[in-house]
């Protein structure tokens, strides 16, 4: 079973940048899918941008071209470099895995982290 733990979150100006990242223990990433979800004030969670457990890639069309996933299996993290953040990025930021076939689908997402904070403010 794979615990996971968020960290890089903030207060960011329109247009800045943040880097999360996802530390992953008890088991290697190498067999789940993972990925990043967002809970917005007042709206539910939603995908963001997820790797399939075979490497492909999937992002939300609010934030292809911004934000990018990456996993750094040496070290058992993911990642997720955001930039030109606006404010409806704004939210709480989950990494989450699975063993199932499922690209960023949050109900099939069995492992969570606590989330981290990002605020984008002028």
């Amino acid at each position: 079973q794979v615990q996971l733990v968020e960290s890089g979150g903030g207060l960011v100006q329109p247009g800045g940048s943040l880097r999360l990242a996802c530390v992953a223990s008890g088991s290697t990433l190498d067999y789940y899918a993972i990925g990043w979800f967002r809970q917005a004030p007042g709206k539910e969670r939603a995908g963001v941008s997820c790797i399939s457990s075979d490497g492909n890639r999937w992002a939300s069309e609010s934030v292809r071209g911004r934000f990018t996933i990456s996993r750094d299996a040496a070290n058992n993290v993911l990642y997720l470099q955001m930039d030109n953040l606006k404010p409806e990025d704004t939210g709480i930021y989950y990494c989450a895995a699975t063993t199932a076939k499922a690209m960023c689908i949050e109900k099939y997402y069995a492992y969570w982290g606590q989330g981290t904070q990002v605020t984008v403010s002028s």
